[in-house]
């Protein structure tokens, strides 16, 4: 909205014509988020529901009875704030509606007096997953010259042409994954929050720096996306919520996410993902995420259905099994943790841009 009313008023307020500067419009998203979700969220700590407690989790009665579902507040400013500050077309609407969606499955599942089940939330997940594959796989054949969706891969010089069917598959698995893993590693005070914060500024420095500008895209080898900037406003929007929220959430915490904040960063980080046209850099913004409450997933996946057992001495998520095995604290998890992701962070994005 700003960028739009920026070039209105450039022609009677000169001044006006930083409205339309993408880095002016990341400092604002920013530093916007951050202080409203800072400012506002110890309001509604009465109102919103409280922690159940998570079965077999390690120290779940410390965060049980605490103000839980804290994602509906913080997931709904960025989406009020994405529509002042970032340049908008249909894509990002659907896009930014059905990341709301997703928060408030997990919202809903917060504040029920019983859990939804498994099954239930895994369904609700796929669904959305695919809508937002197939909004994902309409927004890149429109933004592509030759309308094709194209993947960049590490090792590899040329881009590859992916048929849409099979972009909305790999997207939905990668989506679905992004969701579920986020999810299970809610469980230490500031330690999803502040993984995902690593990954969404990892990303919204690649949209703006690298992706959307397009000599260095060229001289990478990887696709110019002509709306990266406004990507990257909309990825630094989140991450100035999220850190308002982090205040809170820092050991010992106040307040807790919930599913409706976990399931919804998940899912955006998957969709940031899919735009950058490169699926494996998940591993370069998540991979401690995804080791961490994707093994687990595994792990149950294959006794459940398979009968097959994996990783019989080891708890998952993996922060329980140090914090009850080694007694690592949660500041200690949440150090190590970051520290871990961070060298993955560097290394994979380096080998992604620089290797091909």
């Amino acid at each position: 909205m700003l960028y739009y009313i920026g070039g209105l008023l450039t022609q009677v307020f000169g001044p006006a014509r930083l409205l339309q500067s993408y880095t002016i419009l990341i400092v604002l998203a920013l530093y916007s988020g951050f202080f409203i979700v800072w400012k506002s969220l110890p309001s509604f700590y009465l109102r919103l529901p409280h922690d159940r407690g998570r079965e077999f989790a390690e120290a779940a009665a410390a965060a049980k009875g605490k103000p839980t579902g804290a994602g509906v507040v913080w997931v709904s400013v960025f989406v009020i704030l994405s529509l002042i500050f970032v340049p908008l077309d249909w894509e990002k609407c659907a896009i930014l509606a059905l990341t709301w969606l997703m928060m408030l499955t997990g919202y809903l599942d917060d504040s029920s007096k019983t859990s939804w089940g498994e099954y239930r939330k895994a369904l609700l997940d796929l669904i959305l997953s695919v809508g937002v594959s197939v909004v994902l796989a309409v927004y890149l054949m429109n933004s592509a010259p030759d309308g094709t969706i194209r993947f960049w891969f590490p090792f590899f010089t040329h881009q590859i042409v992916v048929a849409p069917w099979l972009f909305v598959a790999i997207s939905t698995v990668l989506i679905w994954a992004s969701v579920n893993t986020t999810n299970c590693t809610d469980g230490v005070d500031g330690l999803s929050s502040t993984l995902v914060l690593v990954s969404l500024i990892t990303l919204g420095s690649i949209f703006y720096f690298i992706l959307g500008h397009k000599a260095i895209a060229e001289y990478l080898l990887v696709p110019h996306i002509v709306d990266g900037a406004s990507w990257a406003v909309m990825i630094f929007c989140l991450a100035g919520v999220l850190m308002g929220y982090l205040w809170h959430n820092a050991f010992p915490s106040h307040v807790l996410m919930g599913d409706a904040g976990s399931r919804a960063l998940g899912f955006f980080i998957g969709i940031c993902v899919m735009v950058s046209g490169n699926p494996f850099l998940i591993f370069a913004t998540s991979s401690i995420i995804f080791v961490n409450g994707g093994m687990g997933l595994l792990k149950v996946f294959l006794k459940r259905f398979f009968h097959i057992s994996i990783f019989t001495k080891i708890r998952f998520p993996l922060h329980d099994h140090f914090r009850k095995n080694h007694g690592w604290s949660p500041t200690q998890v949440l150090l190590k943790f970051l520290i871990l992701q961070i060298l993955l962070t560097v290394a994979l994005v380096g080998i992604f841009f620089k290797i091909r």
